[in-house]
């Protein structure tokens, strides 16, 4: 009962004392928060936002590059100009290619070696660094290594073919706009195969014995196995390198650069490259500086979505995960 005296004026004193320290405890901890995220936030601003920013200005503009700010606005002329561009457009679908490609070929290329690479065998972890090199060596060593393989005269792939008989099979490679995406899609699967291979193979050894074990026991051959166990259970780790392949590929730059510098004739150009030739090569930045803001457009409506519909579960998965380590 409650006394008439006053006597719950104390406890409510004592309670109101009580919720000070918790005060100062969250306090503090959004102070520790803010103090470790600041650094980060503001390197965040200056090294992604400000550009993005820059460049959504910029292409508003017919510049040249030079002087501190443009000044001849043009409002959307140069995105206008873009989709009566035919190097532009064709950058759109070599991209869609090395894409299609890329997930079509690459990625079941590492898929298939980690599975191989996961069983029981002689030198097992130098096959896996021997797969792997390639990635850790840099683009620029290795498109100046493919040109010199895929060199029309003196080029090791053409003298392979000639020494076995194949001498019909011999090309131009990368000076032939029929053969040049298909070549270097061969360079990209060299280098960055060995990438995927490593995140499958970590995806494969995730996967508990017992699982395949019990399947096995239950009857099951090696491709049911496959099929119905291990390939469902590696799905989070495929959506993951499907994502990056495609996002890899959209803004791959390098490569081409090296060994092409997108010739033949523009037939091996990205939007990348392309974007660098009328920046650097031609002094047209705004109309670069367009072709990045779609660059950037295409990503994020891709990652977006991609997470939206394709990775959900794994997300939503991974949030529950957290709450219920808390």
């Amino acid at each position: 009962m409650t006394r008439l005296d006053g006597a719950t004026e104390p406890r409510e004193a004592g309670r109101r004392a009580g919720d000070r320290p918790a005060r100062r405890f969250r306090l503090r901890a959004w102070a520790t928060i803010a103090a470790f995220l600041l650094p980060a936030l503001v390197l965040f601003c200056l090294l992604v936002v400000a550009p993005i920013l820059l460049a959504l200005y910029a292409s508003l503009f017919k510049w040249n590059g030079f002087g501190v700010l443009p000044t001849d606005f043009i409002g959307l002329d140069n995105f206008t100009r873009l989709f009566e561009d035919e190097i532009f457009l064709g950058d759109l679908w070599r991209g869609l290619l090395l894409i299609v490609l890329s997930v079509g070929v690459q990625l079941p290329l590492a898929l298939g070696i980690a599975l191989l690479l996961n069983q029981p065998m002689r030198g097992r972890a130098v096959y896996r660094l021997l797969f792997f090199a390639p990635y850790v060596v840099s683009e620029v060593i290795a498109a100046v290594l493919f040109t010199m393989v895929f060199s029309p005269e003196q080029g090791l792939a053409n003298r392979i073919l000639t020494a076995i008989g194949l001498e019909g099979l011999t090309s131009t490679w990368l000076a032939d706009p029929s053969t040049v995406m298909y070549t270097l899609f061969i360079v990209m699967t060299w280098k960055y195969f060995g990438f995927y291979m490593i995140i499958f193979l970590a995806g494969r050894q995730a996967i508990p014995s017992e699982v395949t074990e019990a399947a096995a026991i239950d009857g099951a051959n090696t491709w049911q196995i496959f099929r119905h166990v291990t390939l469902p259970l590696l799905g989070p780790t495929i959506r993951i390198g499907v994502f990056l392949s495609v996002i890899g590929t959209i803004q791959l730059f390098d490569l081409v650069w090296v060994l092409t510098g997108g010739g033949p004739i523009h037939t091996s150009e990205t939007l990348a490259v392309t974007m660098f030739q009328y920046g650097f090569a031609r002094y047209q930045v705004g109309y670069a500086s367009a072709i990045s803001v779609v660059m950037f457009i295409i990503s994020l409506v891709f990652a977006l979505g991609y997470q939206r519909w394709v990775m959900r579960r794994d997300i939503e998965g991974a949030i529950t995960g957290m709450k219920d380590h808390r």
